[in-house]
């Protein structure tokens, strides 16, 4: 696979070296010439020292020949940008941009070319809740057109001792896992929920309420 990171900060580093240590093609587009020089000799990659947000220079590193691009810089408006052309102006198959301020996690969708968001302060706050959370749906990740949520089942839930297939999920979402004592279980029509398992399930934003409802159950409303 062939991998475009756009950013060379700590980051980006990161990933590329993640990248070409698990065997794939690797090249990281930075504009600041001094930080190419300095981290040339430690990162084994190809290194284009270009402004990503310039459709010239992305024209120059081939893009369009590339699988994943991943707008890494510290610059939420630049990696917007570098989406947005990666997607319409390349078509790169898949999309993947960092979030630096959680207030901006909305722009980053399908409009702007983006295919996954990730947004440190979202994804530590989600695992926090997620390892304290009993009754309650936890959104994990976004991606373009879905989420994964994950709901702890209480002994309350309406889903306890149903099977996934009497849940009655909507066609647009997906069980994907039941965990039950550290051991994941990939769910059958037949598997059945208990309480305290994990369930992790792909929604669309239209599913998601009735997703939960069915996991989770209706809220009580005080009165």
């Amino acid at each position: 696979m062939k991998v475009a990171i756009a950013g060379a900060g700590n980051v980006g580093v990161y990933i590329a070296g993640d990248l070409r240590d698990a065997g794939h093609e690797v090249m990281v587009i930075e504009q600041d010439p001094d930080l190419v020089a300095r981290l040339r000799s430690t990162l084994d990659v190809q290194w284009f020292i270009a402004d990503a947000c310039e459709v010239s220079s992305l024209h120059e590193a081939g893009l369009e020949t590339v699988d994943v691009v991943v707008a890494a810089t510290g610059d939420d408006e630049d990696n917007l940008v570098i989406s947005l052309l990666a997607k319409q102006e390349f078509a790169v198959p898949r999309v993947v941009a960092r979030v630096n301020h959680p207030h901006n996690q909305w722009l980053f969708n399908e409009a702007w070319g983006v295919d996954v968001s990730v947004s440190t302060p979202h994804l530590l706050t989600a695992l926090v809740e997620e390892a304290v959370s009993v009754g309650s749906l936890v959104r994990l990740l976004q991606f373009q057109d879905a989420r994964l949520v994950e709901v702890t089942l209480a002994a309350g839930s309406p889903a306890a001792g149903k099977s996934v297939a009497e849940l009655g999920v909507p066609r647009d979402a997906t069980v994907v896992a039941v965990i039950r004592e550290r051991h994941v279980i990939v769910p059958r029509g037949e598997t059945r929920v208990e309480p305290g398992d994990e369930v992790l399930v792909l929604v669309t934003p239209e599913s998601e309420d009735e997703v939960k409802s069915l996991l989770v159950g209706e809220p009580q409303h005080a009165g």
